[in-house]
């Protein structure tokens, strides 16, 4: 088992940031590839960034390319995603994720977290 809880999302205006944080109670957190998904309502759930073990590989859904940034802390636990321009068309909940192949897919998905809803206003 890997609980996962996801938390920092909130109500933002266009063009601005947010920072999400996954926190992690299992052992073996470090082991796993990591990643953030989104879902929109009446959409399919989506990869937004992954990051593997060590950290040394980033994927990044096209759409948040140079905006987003993916980062795990491995001593502590934690995913985080940094959330920067941001537009009303990414109106969604955010899930983080764990999964141990690459690149991380839906169908590669060990555990989620309960989402936390990111909502951005024009």
């Amino acid at each position: 088992q890997e609980p996962l809880v996801d938390s920092g999302g909130g109500l933002v205006q266009a063009g601005g940031s947010l920072r999400l944080s996954c926190a992690a109670s299992g052992r073996h957190f470090s082991s796993y590839i990591s990643g953030w998904f989104r879902q929109a309502p009446g959409k399919e759930r989506e990869l937004v960034a992954a990051i593997s073990w060590s950290g040394g590989m980033l994927d990044y859904g096209d759409s948040v390319k140079g905006r987003f940034t993916i980062s795990r802390d491995d001593r502590e636990n934690m995913l985080y995603l940094q959330l920067n321009l941001l537009q009303p068309n990414e109106t969604a909940v955010y899930y983080c994720a764990v999964g141990s192949r690459w690149p991380l897919r839906l169908t590669e998905v060990h555990y989620w977290g309960q989402g936390t809803q990111v909502t951005v206003s024009s």
